[in-house]
């Protein structure tokens, strides 16, 4: 039987926020923009801020409204995956074996690790410890037979928990579940299944695999009835390839100037730029993404003849692509990078090596100061 333990860190940004401000401190704290902002989603919230019903993705609008007295800020990336990285380099520590799902949780294989301590509580014990002498903050653990059921037992006891599923547990602890907590099932499914009366793990497993793949297809059917039962034979990754990178930014309101535009994706190609040399990666397709007023979303891309990882090759071509689409309000603006690969194959024609050294130099002087001290005049915006 194996042993997986899924780390959730708790209101994670919003922790980090009220460890290095005092004045946050047992207050709700939104992150996501500024109060007075038109437009945005609430990135995540201190659990002070969801007594008063606000959650994450909700619009920063109906927050402001169910949370007047909050503290809203945009919060600092940078920041946070700082602490992210001291996180989930200490998960090493336990096992080699950690899959790290997002900036804020992971899973961790320790079977076959579990005699090295007392129990199985200890093993969780010793994680919660860990981090919070690291860091300061705390997280929820859950321990299961396997991911889809650790995930589960993580979010059980928020904040700071620890959950255990041990196999002779696993139906006393389905059962009763809301369908919605099994993995795809989110609010159209919800609807389709109620229509049926099916609203609880119990429900659900009154139907037949036969049933379930005739009413929600041959896939979904299969992956719902084995939910139902506390099956998911999916093992831990513990290395996941990067496919892309990339940066974007949705506007408070429509923006047409040019100028601004042009030193919003100046921005966002550095960033992209920075994170590639930081993972020693090259680029070859640079891709822009438009979203309009309307919600219309277009995207252009050119695959280059050699690689890069430099600003200037990034932003030039992203620019160059954004020149060829329609003139019109703009809601969203992103640029990525894609077809990576660890090697360089040089230019001929493009003094590439020099614009990496700049981009280096730049990047270890931001680095050193955690903060965008030296960029270049063309991220500065004319409006």
């Amino acid at each position: 039987m194996a042993t997986i333990v899924h780390v959730d860190m708790d209101a994670f940004f919003a922790a980090i926020e009220q460890l290095d401000n005092a004045e946050y401190r047992n207050k709700p704290l939104i992150i996501g923009g500024a109060k007075d902002a038109t437009r945005g989603v609430v990135s995540t919230c201190s659990y002070e801020a969801r007594k008063y019903g606000v959650h994450s993705a909700m619009p920063l609008k109906k927050a402001v409204k169910l949370c007047p007295n909050g503290i809203f800020i945009p919060g600092r990336m940078p920041r946070y995956q700082e602490v992210s990285k001291q996180i989930h380099e200490l998960f090493n520590k336990f096992s080699p074996l950690v899959e790290s799902v997002s900036i804020d949780e992971a899973f961790i294989d320790m079977t076959g690790c579990e005699h090295f301590y007392s129990s199985i509580e200890a093993i969780g014990q010793t994680i919660k410890s860990e981090i919070t002498s690291k860091t300061g903050l705390t997280c929820s653990v859950g321990i299961a037979p396997n991911k889809f059921l650790a995930k589960l037992a993580s979010e059980w006891k928020k904040p700071n928990g620890l959950t255990i599923i041990r196999s002779q547990q696993i139906d006393e602890f389905l059962i009763s579940l809301p369908v919605e907590k099994l993995w795809g099932v989110g609010s159209k499914t919800k609807q389709v299944l109620k229509q049926h009366k099916i609203d609880t793990v119990s429900d659900l497993r009154q139907h037949s695999l036969k049933w379930l793949k005739d009413n929600l297809g041959e896939k979904f059917g299969q992956h719902l009835y084995n939910l139902a039962r506390g099956i998911d034979n999916r093992r831990v990754e513990p290395y996941s390839e990067v496919k892309s990178i990339s940066q974007e930014i949705t506007f408070e309101y429509d923006r047409d100037n040019q100028d601004f535009l042009k030193s919003q994706m100046a921005l966002m190609a550095e960033e992209v730029g920075c994170r590639l040399r930081k993972q020693q990666l090259y680029a070859r397709t640079i891709t822009i993404k438009v979203r309009f007023s309307d919600f219309r979303t277009i995207t252009r891309s050119k695959t280059l003849d050699y690689a890069v990882s430099d600003d200037d090759s990034i932003f030039n071509t992203g620019w160059k692509l954004f020149l060829t689409i329609p003139t019109a309000p703009i809601r969203l603006l992103g640029i990525g990078t894609s077809n990576l690969s660890y090697n360089q194959q040089l230019s001929l024609f493009e003094n590439t090596g020099e614009t990496n050294k700049l981009a280096q130099v730049m990047d270890q002087i931001n680095q050193k100061y955690h903060n965008k001290l030296v960029t270049k005049g063309r991220t500065l915006p004319n409006e």
